[in-house]
Parts: C-alpha cells; structure tokens; sequence
C-alpha cells in the first residue's frame, strides 16, 4: 500500500503554478499587434478627398441628393464638409473647375487655328481629343444631371464652348466652303455645328446614361474612323448651305438660347 504525504501532493501544485508565471519560451509565438495610428490628413488633403468624393457622388446620385448623404459616404461629418465648402453651390462650383475647366486643352484651340492644316484634319484631330478627353463617366454624367437641375454647370460650360470653340469651328467651317465672311453665324450655320457635335457626344451619352455599348475597333472608348466620318459627313453638308452674306435677315439674328449639347 503507498501512502500520500502532504509534501508530496503539493509538488505538482507548486510546480503547475511555477509553470504558468514562467514566460513561455516559443520562438515561433506571433508579435501582439497594436492598431495602426491613423493617419491625420493635413487640410489639403481633406479637401482634396471631398472634392473626389462631391465628384463622384453627383455624378451618381445628381444635384438633388443631401450634402448630409454626400458626407456620409465618405465618412466625414456634415459639420466637417461645411468647414470647407460653406454652402452646396461652393461645392458645386469647385466641382465645374475641376472636371470642366480643368479638363480644358489650350492645344485645341492651336490646332484650329493651325493654317498648315486642312479643315477635314483640323476638326478629326480636335475631335477626336476632345472625345477621348471628355466622353467619361463624370462628366457625362454631371453635365446631364446639371441640365436636369438648376443648368448651373451647363450654363458655364456652353459660355466657354460659345467663346473659344464654336467661332473657330464656324469659321473653318466657312474656310472649306471658300467664304471670308466675319459674319455671325447664321442659324443654319448653327444648327449643323450642333447636329456634329452633339453626335460626339451621344457617344458618352450611350455608353454613361444609357449603359450601351458603343464599339470600336481600336482599345479607346470610341473609334476614332467614326468621328472622321462624321466630320466628313458635316463639312459635305455645310457646302449646301450656300452663302452667309445671303441668308435672310432672320438667320442673322443673334442666337440667345444654348446649345443643346457640349
């Protein structure tokens, strides 16, 4: 028979309790981990985040949504989103710098009044840069949404277009048909412009509004022989609209409405 000490019972205790106060020596126990700081954004570059994100949103949602859901989305708070923008019109106008104006090609203009080109290469060369520059998601979409809401966006961008592409547009336009007239343009003049431009932009329209596919031949978004095809198309056209200097005196009244398309 064996018989149990006292001090023989409590040496596995003693050593158990040793054992879990030792460290553990296991060469291949993972590090804790601590959090990562997050990093704080210096005041540029918090307005920077909310200008991608305004740019993103109202070119999703338009320009009726709530600037407490456009925060929201971002994880910002609406209080933060007013420490820069005061109100939603600032935000709106910093939205039109960005995507229109900054997308803005001085070159364009340089190219239409290159006299080393040829009308035909002229307006291919520029349209296909400007389609290649504006046919995306944001701007499609903003400048659609703007015509749907208060036009402020639109507005401006018709402005610019009216100021520094149309006359040029007009003007060689006049050149293939061997005019010299200064004249403003008539509305048959106009109106013909507008059917050229407004089929490149339709382009942006299926595929950003419309969710159609637009086929190409080439990896861009659009192909390029179509828009030759349509210069082409417009400047046979404009050879029937015979002279400016003798258009009615109707077709020669100043056009105050916007065009239809950008």
């Amino acid at each position: 028979m064996i018989l149990f000490t006292k001090r023989s019972t409590m040496l596995p205790m003693e050593d158990a309790s040793v054992n879990r106060a030792l460290p553990r020596a296991n060469p291949q126990a993972l590090p804790i981990e601590t959090p990562a700081a997050r990093k704080r954004m210096s005041a540029q570059e918090r307005e920077r985040q909310i200008v991608d994100g305004a740019i993103q949103f109202f070119a999703r949602h338009g320009f009726d949504a709530q600037l407490r859901d456009l925060a929201k989305s971002m994880g910002v708070t609406h209080t933060l989103l007013y420490h820069y923008f005061p109100d939603k019109q600032a935000l709106i106008d910093r939205v039109y710098v960005e995507v229109f104006e900054g997308c803005w090609k001085p070159e364009w203009e340089k190219w239409l009044d290159d006299p080393a080109l040829s009308c035909e290469d002229k307006f291919t060369r520029f349209y296909i840069d400007y389609a290649a520059t504006v046919l995306t998601h944001d701007f499609v979409r903003i400048l659609i949404f703007s015509g749907l809401a208060d036009q402020t966006i639109t507005n401006r961008f018709f402005e610019l277009l009216r100021e520094r592409l149309f006359p040029r547009l007009i003007r060689e336009t006049r050149r293939f048909r061997s005019l010299k007239s200064r004249a403003q343009a008539t509305v048959a003049e106009h109106e013909l412009l507008m059917g050229l431009h407004g089929s490149i932009f339709y382009i942006g329209v299926r595929r950003w509004v419309y969710n159609q596919a637009v086929h190409s031949q080439s990896t861009q978004a659009f192909d390029p022989e179509v828009i030759r095809n349509q210069v082409r198309g417009y400047l046979q056209a404009s050879l029937s609209l015979g002279s400016a200097a003798a258009s009615s005196a109707s077709q020669r009244k100043p056009l105050k409405e916007s065009p239809p398309w950008p």
